[in-house]
């Protein structure tokens, strides 16, 4: 078995516990397959094997993706596995944590169970985006998809069709499209609605907008969401999760669910709602 082993950290408290867990790995008949950009800032030994894409999965024969951040590195994790099915564990050594189901001692308590597949998987919806101009740029998002105003303080607009059937023209900062992973990210700051991941539904949500009766829509994931966008200036721009490229405005977007899922491995006693009751802190009152 061999298991790649993925961070955007760079700090001498993660090359001690990367090393440690690497240790486990070997002690178990695990061999480990490390981010070449992450063994090289962190100076870990040339002995490893090392990957820099998706082929490198593939040649390297890789059974599990284990990642070490936060939320934003299992989403980075998406442009590696792609739709190569490989069960993504996320380990949080970052703050929030509503992806990263396993802390860093859970990592280390559950790895048997990890290993041997006694564990839950949860499998999560992507977006794929089909427009001119995206040659060369990965076109998937696991969390979002945003349009956002480039270089001007004035408003854009955003015509929008489900289906080609027309729906809105949302006036405003721009419009985010969000899958239930995405529900507790950037939609969330904007007012959208939490979904549960078991959930199949996108969520338009408005950035934003100028008027105030334009609210979210869930949509079922089914459909083919259209975009056009007007603005003062050339380009506008398109974010898929923490990916940014800017894009000619006679230039439309679609976006369709992809054709593959994410798999995410989480605790057997990990419950959804009981996530977002300890992230959101729902229950408590400082008064009580």
């Amino acid at each position: 078995m061999k298991a790649a082993i993925y961070s955007q950290k760079k700090d001498l408290d993660t090359f001690l516990y990367l090393s440690k867990f690497i240790s486990e790995l070997e002690n178990r008949g695990v061999k480990s397959v490390l981010y070449d950009e992450m063994a090289d800032s962190l100076q870990f030994s040339k002995i490893f094997e090392t990957f820099s894409g998706k082929q490198d999965l593939i040649d390297k024969k890789v059974d599990l993706f284990f990642t070490f951040g936060g939320d934003g590195t299992i989403v980075n994790s998406l442009t590696f596995v792609e739709d190569l099915e490989i069960p993504i564990v996320g380990v949080n050594t970052g703050r929030l944590g509503f992806l990263a189901s396993f802390t860093k001692e859970e990592a280390f308590n559950e790895l048997d169970s990890i290993l041997k597949g006694d564990v839950k998987t949860s499998r999560r919806a992507v977006i794929e985006v089909i427009a001119e101009g995206l040659e060369g740029f990965f076109p998937y998002a696991l969390n979002d998809v945003t349009i956002s105003r480039k270089e001007t303080t004035s408003m854009i607009t955003v015509d929008s069709y489900i289906n080609d059937e027309f729906l809105n023209v949302f006036w405003g900062d721009g419009v985010i499209i969000s899958t239930p992973t995405g529900s507790t990210a950037y939609s969330l700051s904007c007012g959208g609605p939490i979904i549960s991941p078991k959930n199949e539904n996108f969520v338009i949500t408005p950035i934003a907008p100028h008027n105030l009766n334009v609210r979210p829509l869930i949509v079922n994931d089914t459909v083919e969401i259209k975009l056009k966008v007007e603005s003062r200036v050339p380009q506008y721009s398109l974010s898929l999760d923490s990916r940014l490229i800017h894009i000619e405005t006679d230039k439309e977007i679609v976006l369709r669910k992809a054709a593959f899922q994410i798999l995410l491995v989480q605790p057997n006693n990990l419950s959804f709602y009981e996530t977002i009751r300890q992230k959101l802190l729902w229950g408590k009152d400082k008064r009580n």
